[in-house]
């Protein structure tokens, strides 16, 4: 199976959509009949994910993001796309972070869906490694459905309803099902929010545009964006309604802010 999707016509401004932690390229799929007729949109399966299953080699998983960049750079460059609006959520907005870094000339815009810049403090860096390690042994030991329960009660997923965390669960559960869970563990540890850089900084390093979108149900990330805006030139956009995962949760309002800003 391709690892990526594209939607929309080749001559559109190019837009890379990179998903989270257990998601794949299919996430995006209700937003692309009104953002392929604005742009050419291009949908990644993150390694370890989804149908990009190769092998990990032992020395890239000592630097899980430049491994993402990596993978998601050479597939773009055989495709010859040059320059492009990069869109990430959650974990795929933190390896978008590392790309826009490694790769800054190649960005038209940066946009960061709930994505952490970075933990800044040792003891939060080392209670977090401690925390993904036991997520880690959780996603091996327990069945698929058992770990997806347990995961989406994080406070994180709060705003979920009883009827829409089963509806994702199922979908999970039936990815995960198709492949065995050892590469999505050793992803899931080398990116780590206890081994990433501090990206608090990037955005006034980088020439284009940078947008934050925060769901207005999330007040974790909503105050993450509020102390990021005061120290970067980072756009901050607020979405109501929306917890998290605001492309699921509140998709119609998600794709008239972005064809507002990018279109």
């Amino acid at each position: 199976m391709p690892i990526l999707a594209r939607y929309g016509e080749t001559s559109l401004p190019t837009l890379v959509l990179l998903h989270g932690f257990l998601g794949t390229k299919a996430d995006w799929l209700p937003l692309m009949p009104t953002l392929s007729q604005y742009f050419h949109c291009i949908c990644v399966d993150l390694p370890g994910h989804g149908d990009n299953q190769g092998e990990l080699a032992p020395t890239e998983l000592d630097d899980g993001f430049s491994q993402c960049v990596e993978d998601v750079m050479a597939r773009l460059n055989g495709l010859h796309i040059d320059r492009f609006h990069l869109y990430g959520y959650s974990l795929g907005g933190r390896i978008a972070l590392h790309l826009a870094k490694a790769h800054p000339q190649r960005l038209l815009s940066l946009n960061l869906e709930s994505c952490h810049p970075g933990l800044e403090l040792l003891a939060e860096k080392t209670a977090r490694s401690t925390n993904d390690a036991l997520w880690a042994e959780r996603l091996i030991r327990l069945s698929n459905r058992d770990f997806l329960a347990l995961w989406y009660q994080q406070a994180v997923f709060a705003d979920m309803t009883t009827a829409k965390r089963q509806s994702v669960i199922d979908l999970r559960a039936s990815v995960l099902d198709q492949h065995p869970k050892q590469k999505l563990k050793q992803i899931y540890l080398a990116t780590s929010l206890a081994r990433q850089a501090s990206m608090w900084d990037l955005p006034s390093q980088l020439t284009c545009e940078c947008h934050f979108f925060a769901g207005t149900e999330d007040t974790k990330f909503s105050a993450i964006a509020k102390k990021w805006q005061l120290q970067a030139p980072i756009l901050v956009h607020s979405i109501n309604g929306a917890g998290h995962n605001i492309h699921q949760m509140a998709p119609t309002a998600l794709i008239s802010k972005i064809v507002a800003l990018l279109g």
